[in-house]
């Protein structure tokens, strides 16, 4: 197979997606076992100004998702920030999974020196080119804000090693 810019955004948001709901079935399984709340392990967050797990994840998903809607030169999907449990979220990174693996890989290739231009937060927009955007922006996020859940599951003892966060499970 090729290595287009469809097959790096799919194959590995696609890896990063699956281990990210296997790192929550790890912490849903944990809670369980210390018989606490979903919510006191979605709720938490590394330091005060980080956002909580569960909002961790849902920007993962928000990244790849709306990364390859943009690559794609597609309409944004929506996805409304409501889970309040491992279940949901876990459900979110497979749906967000089936998203990206569901977009038009001709509709992303060839396109890598067109300009992409998306909002940065505070009124402000990027422009960079779909490959920069692709490599530099979509990646980096999808694995900064999945290590960061998988960081907040750790330090909370769910059971977690290294080959979780890159091996997806079987």
């Amino acid at each position: 197979m090729p290595l287009t810019h469809s097959t790096v955004l799919k194959n590995t948001t696609g890896q990063m997606l699956a281990c990210l709901g296997a790192i929550l079935k790890k912490g849903a399984a944990h809670a369980e076992s210390l018989k606490t709340p979903d919510a006191v392990f979605l709720d938490f967050r590394l330091y005060p100004d980080m956002f909580p797990l569960s909002r961790q994840v849902q920007i993962a998903c928000d990244n790849a998702c709306r990364g390859a809607a943009r690559l794609a030169g597609v309409q944004l999907p929506s996805f409304p920030d409501t889970e309040a449990s491992f279940a949901q979220l876990i459900e979110r990174t497979q749906k967000a999974n089936a998203y990206v693996q569901g977009v038009s890989s001709d509709a992303i290739d060839g396109r890598e020196g067109e300009t992409i231009t998306f909002p940065v937060g505070g009124g402000r927009e990027m422009s960079m080119s779909a490959q920069n955007f692709l490599l530099g922006f979509i990646l980096p996020n999808v694995y900064f804000h999945a290590a960061t859940a998988y960081d907040i599951l750790r330090h909370n003892g769910a059971p977690l090693g290294k080959s979780d966060f890159l091996r997806p499970p079987a």
